[in-house]
């Protein structure tokens, strides 16, 4: 064979294997067999916990598709995991889509999970009793650009304070949820901003006092906890993603329904998940925090998108496109 037939022959391959890979892409996201859920192991994922207990998302799925489950301990991780396809689709704070989302516009929140759900507590030997005792103390936070983080620069912002980082006097302790009655005990920070159940655990376990209720800690009952979030892969396979959104739906309004069997779920499940037991009454006291919802406040989360910039965690507040709930308010609507 001679070089210049060789030279088309070659050409002729490369571009058939071009198009073949093309069309393997399409196929395979129209013939995806496994669902990667995404969630954190507490009780404001407790619409995600539901919907596994009750199989909900098996149901909406079938059975040709395998669903597995990664659990996270804060957004970042979160985020890395779906940014490198370790997660499809699941529920996280909004504060790190957000952070992401700025960087590379091809994440999505699709619907909302749980408003509320996170407390300002004080360390009973920090003197602190009012917001603006925050001044110069030390006050834990689940991790860098979380929501809770950002929750707290909002409350800050009542009282005129900002946090060390950018010049103020408030020092923020990157620090695990579940760690945090350790570090109350040791003294080692003077109070913490986190969701529940830990926030009732510090107040009822480590002499916490409660500084921010729900009710008036940031944006109050409009507080975006937790969102379902994914990415523009997963929402190109409508039949997934609706079949999610519409197991999520279920999850939310039988956790309205039946919140008592909501809550022994939850027990359930995270004994199964970590081998420890939220105690009943712990998770009940907790539970009256938060609400459950699929509606997603879009001022507040422009506002977060605000205080990041202010933050330095991101360049720009643009998050035109973030937000997509049409498929969600589509289910919601029947």
């Amino acid at each position: 064979m001679n070089k210049k037939l060789l030279g088309v022959l070659l050409s002729v391959l490369a571009i058939v294997g071009i198009l073949s890979g093309c069309g393997k892409t399409e196929v395979d996201s129209a013939d995806k067999k496994e669902v990667k859920i995404g969630y954190f192991p507490n009780l404001t994922h407790i619409a995600t916990i539901v919907g596994l207990e009750n199989n909900y998302f098996a149901e909406e799925f079938g059975e040709d598709i395998k669903i597995t489950t990664k659990t996270v301990s804060n957004g970042g991780l979160f985020m890395e995991a779906m940014a490198s396809n370790s997660i499809d689709i699941g529920t996280v704070g909004p504060g790190p889509v957000i952070n992401y989302y700025v960087k590379d516009p091809k994440y999505h929140i699709v619907s909302g999970a749980v408003n509320g759900g996170a407390v300002l507590v004080a360390n009973g030997k920090s003197g602190i009793n009012v917001l603006a005792d925050l001044d110069g103390k030390r006050i834990a936070i689940p991790v860098i650009g979380s929501t809770q983080d950002v929750m707290l620069r909002k409350a800050l912002k009542d009282v005129d304070l900002k946090a060390k980082a950018n010049g103020g006097t408030v020092e923020f302790f990157a620090s695990a949820p579940a760690d945090t009655a350790t570090l109350f005990i040791q003294d080692s920070v003077d109070g913490a901003a986190t969701q529940e159940p830990w926030g009732y655990i510090l107040q009822n376990q480590a002499n916490g006092k409660l500084i921010l209720d729900w009710e008036d800690f940031a944006w109050g009952k409009e507080s975006t906890n937790t969102v379902v979030a994914t990415s523009d892969a997963f929402l190109k396979n409508e039949k997934l993603s609706t079949a999610y959104l519409t197991a999520h739906a279920k999850a939310v309004q039988f956790i309205r329904d039946e919140p008592e069997k909501a809550q022994e779920l939850v027990v359930k499940h995270i004994k199964d998940l970590t081998g420890k037991e939220i105690a009943s009454d712990e998770l009940e006291a907790a539970f009256t925090r938060i609400e459950v919802t699929t509606d997603v406040n879009e001022d507040v989360l422009q506002e977060m998108a605000d205080i990041s910039q202010e933050a330095d965690y991101i360049k720009t507040n643009e998050i035109d496109g973030l937000i997509d709930l049409e498929a969600i308010k589509k289910i919601t609507a029947n």
